[in-house]
């Protein structure tokens, strides 16, 4: 699962960096990680806001649209101080997937509070997305 997390990471960078080439942005100025691969949220409670991708195999198409849609629209993410967990390994359940209780595909948007905001079974774009985060 960890490989998955790094493959994922590495290509939001790629596109980020890509994206980014216009612009050239200072090491300094780079927000930090879109992507991550924690086993709580606690630790981005009043400073980011967590959006699990839940799935039960990286393969699931779902999942793989999910972080295409993300992927395509980080900037909206980055300005929202969203964090991006993925969780692909059901057989080995991490401490959120415990808590959160996902059914095969699931999206989770956490507010800066801790508490769940939205659930959804399918991909979301990042417009509907940021249109909720914008109302909490």
């Amino acid at each position: 699962m960890k490989f998955l997390y790094k493959l994922v990471f590495a290509i939001a960078l790629c596109a980020a960096s890509l994206a980014g080439a216009a612009q050239e942005t200072p090491i300094d100025d780079v927000a930090p990680p879109l992507i991550t691969d924690t086993d709580t949220i606690d630790q981005f409670r009043f400073t980011a806001i967590p959006l699990i991708v839940f799935a039960d195999t990286p393969d699931d198409p779902r999942f793989t649209r999910q972080l295409e849609l993300l992927a395509a629209r980080q900037d909206a993410l980055f300005d929202r101080d969203v964090v991006i967990i993925t969780d692909t390994d059901p057989a080995n359940p991490s401490p959120i997937r415990s808590l959160l209780r996902p059914r095969g595909f699931s999206v989770v948007l956490i507010d800066k509070q801790g508490r769940v905001n939205l659930r959804k079974p399918e991909p979301w774009d990042v417009r509907e997305l940021t249109r909720t985060i914008d109302k909490m």
